[in-house]
């Protein structure tokens, strides 16, 4: 067996003994509890980036693009858990700014509603890694759980298309759907755009962007989303290292996604940056608390809060960076979805009332 496919089985393997193993056991095997600005890391969290660490997997910012993108592809998957029951999946193409672009769209089982709510889901991987076959089982989760519509959409990533194509993508596909929304079942009133990390960004850009649109997003729901690519708040600092997410792994993914550091400071790209938030659509904003965009996510938050944006802002203070996708591996990431899926299913119970 190759070195890569033995760091792969023990990556799985990690998640598994995470979730099943007596807690009791995990506080032994992990050691002291790990504590940062106030906050203690999950036992099994810790545990299980203990496993990671032996296992030998190379930092994302070292690896290649290309290896970069086939290990999130293939890891991903064995951290999610078991597949979620849906009642259908349709892979299709929609016109994008620079040709043909994939989305697929999730509808719910049992479903006897004539328009469903929609979740337009940009997935995560700093605008450089991720695909929809990567996140497969985190869209069938939102969709089962939520009793959403789920489309998401495969925008194009950095570097062979650099910054705003991401953005550009983003924007042609809300409008798609905004305009086919009947057609496939789905209620143009209550389309959500959201995302997970570099996803989140992407949401959040385009419900600035789309507020002056006929049918603008009706929520933005944001797991701890890239506010400021300037990389420099305090918690890149106390969770800079050791938590997965890194500044080195922020600094390698924003080379490759910028076309110059002077695009730091366009909202497109750093949406904390914008001059103003006014009648942006409500906003679900979700941050971990070991992880280095902690801050500027809460920070986003505030922002919006302070523009009059109905805003609710929620730290999951024992977790770390990419528990969306860790749902499979430890339960404290599954019981987190689980609490942000019953937060958006109440904001949306709301609309119209």
């Amino acid at each position: 067996m190759a070195m890569k496919e033995i760091a792969r089985d023990v990556v799985g393997r990690a998640a598994n003994l995470a979730l099943r193993m007596p807690i009791s056991w995990v506080n032994i095997l992990a050691g002291p509890p790990v504590g940062v600005d106030g906050r203690t890391l999950d036992g099994r969290t810790q545990w299980f980036l203990q496993l990671l660490a032996r296992s030998g997997q190379p930092a994302m910012h070292q690896m290649t693009v290309r290896e970069a993108r086939a290990e999130f592809d293939i890891v991903l998957p064995l951290l999610g858990g078991r597949p979620a029951p849906v009642g259908e999946i349709v892979d299709r193409t929609i016109a994008g700014p620079a040709g043909r672009m994939r989305i697929r769209l999730y509808r719910p089982a049992g479903t006897v509603a004539r328009l469903l709510p929609a979740i337009l889901y940009f997935h995560g991987g700093g605008w450089v890694i991720g695909s929809l076959e990567g996140y497969d089982l985190v869209c069938r989760y939102l969709c089962a759980r939520s009793g959403c519509a789920v489309v998401a959409v495969d925008y194009r990533l950095a570097p062979e298309h650099k910054f705003p194509a991401a953005v550009d993508d983003a924007v042609a596909a809300f409008r798609w759907l905004a305009a086919e929304a009947t057609v496939i079942g789905v209620d143009p009133a209550r389309i959500v755009v959201a995302g997970d990390s570099a996803g989140a960004t992407l949401a959040t850009v385009i419900s600035r962007l789309l507020r002056g649109e006929a049918r603008p997003p009706c929520l933005q729901w944001l797991i701890y989303p890239a506010t400021d690519l300037a990389c420099n708040s305090p918690s890149y600092t106390s969770c800079g290292e050791g938590f997965l997410l890194t500044r080195t792994g922020m600094e390698w993914v924003r080379g490759h996604y910028l076309n110059n550091l002077a695009e730091i400071d366009d909202p497109r790209a750093s949406p904390l940056k914008a001059p103003d938030l006014d009648g942006s659509p409500p906003a679900l904003v979700y941050t971990a608390g070991f992880d280095p965009l902690r801050d500027e996510g809460q920070a986003y938050a505030e922002r919006l809060s302070a523009a009059g944006v109905k805003t609710i802002h929620r730290e999951f203070d024992s977790l770390i960076h990419g528990f969306a996708g860790m749902r499979g591996a430890l339960q404290a990431a599954a019981r987190a979805m689980d609490d942000m899926v019953a937060g958006l299913r109440h904001e949306l119970a709301q609309l119209g009332r």
